[in-house]
């Protein structure tokens, strides 16, 4: 039986092999000629601070289901943005996390920190999708780009001006994440199999990574102590979706997140 992100992956090629008939890339590059740089996407995650906070808006996930059925996207990205997050993660992918494309305009004309869109990147069409949509950066996740594509794409990311943020689950991937020269690597306390989470994925594998990469720990924060431990260890942000979703208050777990005291 296919696990839960191959079957993502299945869905996400013929999504894209649709997409592409609608809007080729001949017409994206047309879009991209006159857009305006991509905000500084790696620069945002060397902050003053003790760690720089990726918040993400996610409305849902398929592992937790809905996380805020009345999720208003682009008002939470304003809050965030109020509230001194150093960037954002946006999901698009519609059929899995019930987000849409559009949400990266719609959010980009609402804040000022740079955005990633949080999707399955497994084509260089989407990079042109991306660009032209509003993103500042892309993610890459190792486990589902086999062979050279990986470097392709993250040497298309940056003759296009995208960041990436280069997803790894294992250390096998950390060490071909390394091999490529990425400059932002992920460390995914999620494994996409099974969708469980586990802080300790971060804190085994930081011992692999060398200096020079911008580490980030993703997945499974829901409190400061939690982002202390990561970044003690040597993260240098993190990314937060459903701790943030779903806080009564997000200002103070905006700050409680960024260890930033009262």
């Amino acid at each position: 039986m296919p696990s839960i992100l191959e079957r993502i992956v299945a869905d996400k090629r013929v999504e894209v092999a649709d997409r592409k008939r609608i809007a080729p890339r001949a017409e994206l590059e047309r879009r991209c000629v006159d857009l305006p740089p991509a905000r500084d996407f790696e620069a945002a995650l060397r902050p003053a601070g003790p760690v720089a906070l990726i918040a993400e808006v996610k409305k849902a996930s398929p592992s937790r289901g809905v996380l805020a059925a009345d999720l208003d996207p682009v008002a939470l990205a304003e809050t965030y943005g109020r509230h001194g997050v150093h960037a954002m993660s946006v999901l698009t992918d519609e059929k899995y996390f019930k987000g849409h494309l559009d949400l990266l305009d719609a959010i980009r004309a609402r804040v000022t920190v740079p955005l990633l869109r949080k999707d399955f990147t497994i084509d260089e069409w989407q990079l042109w999708e991306s660009r032209a949509a509003g993103a500042d950066a892309i993610l890459l996740i190792v486990s589902i780009l086999d062979g050279p594509l990986l470097g392709d794409l993250l040497a298309a990311a940056k003759g296009l001006g995208l960041a990436a943020l280069v997803e790894c689950h294992t250390a096998a991937e950390v060490d071909r994440a390394l091999g490529v020269g990425c400059r932002i690597l992920g460390l995914n306390n999620r494994d996409l199999a099974t969708f469980e989470t586990r802080i300790e994925t971060t804190l085994e594998l930081l011992p692999l990574i060398p200096p020079g990469p911008i580490v980030v720990s993703e997945s499974g924060f829901f409190t400061g102590d939690q982002v202390q431990r990561v970044v003690t260890a040597g993260a240098r942000a993190v990314l937060v979706g459903e701790g943030l979703v779903r806080a009564d208050d997000v200002a103070a777990k905006i700050r409680e997140l960024q260890l930033l005291r009262s």
